[in-house]
């Protein structure tokens, strides 16, 4: 009715337009990194790291934490879980605005194009956040914000083409299918 017209004419009229998403690069030097094995989720001791410890390694790393575990810091003594290896060169793309799933999955496929020759790197991760006062989570529920609003899943693509999906949810979410 009228109601949709005016919202109509008000839209035409100031020209809303699709925001493109906000992409930033850079390249961490050094980098210690978790050892993984895609077969170990749980890790094995001296040999590989868990699937646990490597989230808790990512946020760290994506949220710019220092991993040497100085007693001076104020902010974070955590430290890259073990085994670990150093990477002198880690590339890390970081991409902010909305994206339909179709544009995840294009991503995914580019990503394991990156393991044809040379096959520079054992794995690499894919980290996809809903936001986190989003109205709704998995299969169109409601999303509960309380704490964190946590909702989010990362993949981990190894070069062999195995992968891991680590998926994370608030507590009163519903669990995804």
């Amino acid at each position: 009715g009228a109601e949709g017209s005016t919202l109509t004419s008000y839209f035409s009229k100031n020209q809303i337009k699709a925001l493109k998403p906000k992409v930033t690069f850079s390249t961490l030097r050094d980098l210690q990194c978790p050892v993984l094995e895609s077969k170990e989720l749980q890790g094995k001791p001296e040999e590989s790291c868990s699937t646990e410890e490597l989230l808790e390694w990512l946020g760290a790393v994506l949220n710019q934490v220092s991993l040497d575990n100085k007693s001076s810091s104020f902010l974070s003594t955590y430290c890259c879980p073990q085994p670990s290896t150093i990477v002198e060169k880690a590339f890390l793309c970081t991409i902010t605005g909305f994206m339909i799933p179709e544009k995840i999955i294009q991503l995914l496929e580019q990503l394991c194009g990156y393991f044809g020759e040379p096959k520079l790197a054992d794995w690499l991760t894919l980290t996809v956040h809903g936001f986190a006062d989003s109205p709704v989570s998995w299969r169109e529920n409601e999303h509960g914000f309380h704490k964190g609003g946590e909702n989010l899943y990362n993949f981990v693509i190894f070069k062999n083409l195995d992968y891991w999906l680590q998926m994370a949810l608030g507590t009163h979410d519903d669990c995804p299918p």
